[in-house]
Parts: C-alpha cells; structure tokens; sequence
C-alpha cells in the first residue's frame, strides 16, 4: 500500500515529467516513446544545414573580392576533406545523443562535472547567440537590397566605429527586428515548430539553390568558360579552405547533439549528417563558389533582387525563410546550453520558453545594430579553431576511455555527478588554446586545419590523463553503485 510519502514523490515525478516534456527534455533524456520520426529530423537538418555561411565559404574558396582563391579541383578536395570530416564529427556525437536521449549540456556533466559543464556550456552559448545575431543580420541586409532607404535615415554608421561597411538603414534596422522576434517565437515552440518550417520550405529552397547555381554557370558562358575562368585562381592554401568549412559549421556540428536525441536509431543519424553535410551545405559551397566567379559575389539572392520584381521576391523570400531554418535552431539550442546552467546552480522550475524569449529579444537587438556586418569575419575564423575541442571529451569518453563501461551513461547517475572533471576541462582548455594559437599565431605545418589539429590534441590529452585524474575512480564509484543497486 503506497504511504502518503510515495504519493507525494509520485506526484512530484509526474510533475517534473509534465514540465520536461513542455521544455523539450532540457534537465532529462527524451524518452524513446517521445522520439521523432525519422524524415522529420531528416529535413530538419536539410532546412538547418540551409544557411548563408555555405555561400560566404563558397565565395571564400572561389576568392571573393579579388581575394586569393582555390582552382576547383583543390576546392572541391577542400570540400571533401572539410565537409567529410564534419559529417563524420556530428554523426559519431549523434550516436551518443541518440542512445542517451541526452542534449549536450546534460553530456557534458559526465566529462566535465556538475558544475565543470558551465565552462563548454557557456561556450556554446555565446556561440549561438552570435550565429543567432549574425544571421540574423544576413536576413535584414538583404531587405536593405530589396527595399532601398527611401526613408533616408542611418541608425548606425559602422563607418564611424572603424569599419568600412555601408550605413545600416532604419529599413534594415526595422525588418531584423521583426524577423528576430519570428525567428524566436518558432524556436520557443520547441522541436515541432522546427520540424514544421523546416518540412514546408526545405525542399523548396534547395531545388532554388540548385537552380541558381545552373543560372550562374550560364551566365559564366557554360561550363567550359567558367572553368577557364575558375582556372586562373590561386593564393589559398588548401589547409585555410579546409579551416573556413570546417569555422563555418563546427557550432553547428556540436549543436547537433541536441537535434540527434530525438532520434529513433542511428540510422536516422547517419541520414541527418548527410542531409547537412554531403547534401546541404556543399550545394551551397558549390552555388556561392560559381556564384562569385561568374557574377562577383558569392550571394545570388542580391543578383535576384535585380531581375524584376517577381525574381526579386522570390529572391527574398528564398533567402528569409532559409536563414529561418537555421537561425531558429540556434536559439533553440542556446535555451538548452543555458538551462541546465541555471539548473547546476540551483534554479528551479526553470522555463525553456522564457530563456529563448529573453535571450531572443537581446539577440534581436544586437543583430540590428550590425554585429554581423562588424564581426562575423573575425568570428567564424575564431570559432573554428576553438570550437571544436568542446567535443573533444564526450567523444574520447564515450568511444575510447569508457568503450566497455558504457553504464556510466545511466540516467541514474545524471543527477548524481562530482562537480568537477578535471580531464574534460583540461583537454578543453588545452585543446582550445592551441587553437587559437595554431589559427593566429603558429601555422601548422601544411596550413593543417588549427580547429581539426586542436580537436586531435584534446582527444589525446582527455585519453592519457583521464586515469591519472580523480573522474576515474569517481567513475568506478558510480558503476559499481550502479552494480550494487
């Protein structure tokens, strides 16, 4: 017979599950019965891996701006080497996000501690805070090309704080705001409002992106003259096309555990990495590449915007909806990055909604007064060298160090974890900070990609020092609590 003591814990358990499932599983695992389908998820990352940076680092590798550049057999290697080491990367972190149920912040508890998991996690968070804010940014200049300035009022003059890009208008300004607080309205309805944007338009915009990629070609001259065209390009290092693929999507690539969980096998995973990564995103590469040799710029939505008004809008609406895919996403995982961080502090009943309408709002603003046209360069080159060693823990845990232990993944021991991991923060620290000096400071021989070089070393580190730390007897402790019970 149940005590007035298991009724009230009942009670309350039934509760804490109520209040997860309406925060999309941010403080548990996603149930296996809460799983979603698997199509779904696939055009989820259709739609996610549909985002602008796919044809900035087009127009990277084909030398946008008279800038050095890659012939396109060395691009297309880049391409290769880039993109196949990010499919591989997201798809081996997808196994672990599928067969725990677990966002990446709960993950990071068994690598870096209760409380440890703030360091990556806050990591992550300003990452996709800034991705949110710059994309956000890519969607209101392109209404500053549809719209003009008839208005004729400057909100900010990058101009006056050093940077030579044009004045954002009060027309920009206006349709960032707007669009950001779209953006996060989707994002604070959790993964069936993502799925549901992503389903409607993910097949729309890619068969635009490919189309466009044909029209550019054409406008080249055909095939031929564009190769020859394409031919006389040069300067780049293979290593620098590698770091700019891999820069622009590594956040994304992490982010990806927090998507994978709702994941039903791993198959569903395999199929999700490559919808981003081998489909996706390369198609950009490609069409931003012939986009900036055949036109001059990487962007063909602006080339759209001057054909007529009817080519203009769908050029508009091809490009607003695309960065919507994405930019919503990356809120959504910010509330999850945060969350859990609030949570090891403390704070209870904690509301994913309201986290992504705060965080969304601040974004909004910080988007429209021009952090992506002031600071994107400058922060996709420093993402992808210090970004990926965040990973670096879970993925030398989880498949070499504890291969045979997998039962330290318990949910059982979620919630009982010590504070702090020594080897996960110091591999990542490490792992980082030669990053950053590989990318700025000390070239690696063969221009070796720095973040890929930074990811191997944390690897390494996390695999030598995990026994010699206090995390391995903390983890023989657990199992055999585990074993006991």
């Amino acid at each position: 017979m149940a005590t007035n003591k298991d009724q009230f814990q009942n009670e309350e358990d039934n509760k804490f599950l109520l209040q997860e499932e309406h925060n999309d599983f941010m403080l548990s695992p996603v149930p296996l019965n809460k799983r979603r389908s698997t199509w779904a998820q696939v055009w989820v990352w259709v739609g996610f891996g549909y985002v602008v940076t796919g044809l900035v680092v087009g127009g990277i590798l084909a030398g946008h701006g008279n800038m050095p550049g890659l012939k396109p057999s060395d691009a297309v290697l880049a391409l290769i080497l880039g993109m196949g080491s990010l499919f591989l990367l997201t798809g081996f972190l997808g196994i672990v996000a599928q067969r725990t149920g677990l966002n990446l912040s709960l993950l990071s508890r068994y690598t870096y501690g209760a409380k440890g998991m703030v360091i990556p996690m806050l990591a992550m968070a300003l990452m996709t805070l800034g991705w949110f804010s710059s994309i956000l940014g890519m969607v209101g200049d392109i209404w500053g090309t549809f719209l003009g300035s008839p208005t004729g009022i400057v909100v900010i003059d990058p101009m006056n704080l050093g940077y030579n890009i044009p004045p954002i208008s009060l027309e920009v300004f206006i349709a960032t705001i707007i669009w950001g607080l779209v953006f996060t309205y989707t994002a604070a309805k959790g993964i069936t409002a993502i799925e549901k944007v992503s389903n409607y338009v993910g097949w729309i915009i890619l068969i635009i992106a490919i189309s466009m990629g044909y029209v550019m070609l054409q406008q080249a001259g055909g095939a031929e003259s564009f190769m020859n065209m394409a031919n006389q390009k040069g300067g780049l290092s293979l290593g620098s096309g590698i770091t700019a693929l891999v820069g622009s999507w590594i956040a994304g690539s992490v982010m990806g555990v927090d998507l994978f969980r709702f994941n039903k096998n791993i198959r569903a995973v395999w199929l999700g990495s490559a919808a981003c990564f081998i489909v996706t995103n390369p198609i950009l590469n490609i069409v931003g590449y012939i986009s900036t040799i055949s036109y001059g710029n990487y962007n063909f939505v602006a080339w759209m915007v001057q054909q007529g008004i009817i080519i203009a809008i769908l050029g508009v609406f091809t490009w607003t909806v695309s960065l919507w895919t994405t930019d919503q996403s990356e809120l959504y995982c910010n509330s999850l990055y945060l969350g859990p961080i609030f949570d090891s502090f403390g704070a209870k009943d904690i509301n994913r909604s309201k986290i992504v309408y705060v965080v969304g709002i601040f974004g909004t603003v910080i988007g429209a007064l021009g952090v992506y046209q002031m600071f994107f360069a400058n922060f996709i080159n420093i993402l992808g060298a210090v970004g990926p060693p965040i990973v670096a823990p879970i993925l030398a845990d989880y498949f070499i160090v504890n291969k045979n232990n997998r039962s330290k993944y318990s949910k059982e021991t979620l919630n009982i974890q010590p504070k702090y991991r020594w080897a996960g923060i110091a591999s990542f620290l490490i792992g980082g900070a030669l990053g950053y000096i590989f990318q700025y400071h000390l070239r690696l021989p063969g221009d070796f990609p720095s973040g890929l070089a930074a990811l191997i070393i944390a690897l390494i580190i996390y695999t030598v020092i995990y026994k010699l730390t206090p995390d391995y007897k903390e983890d023989q402790v657990l199992i055999e609590g585990l074993q006991v019970s």
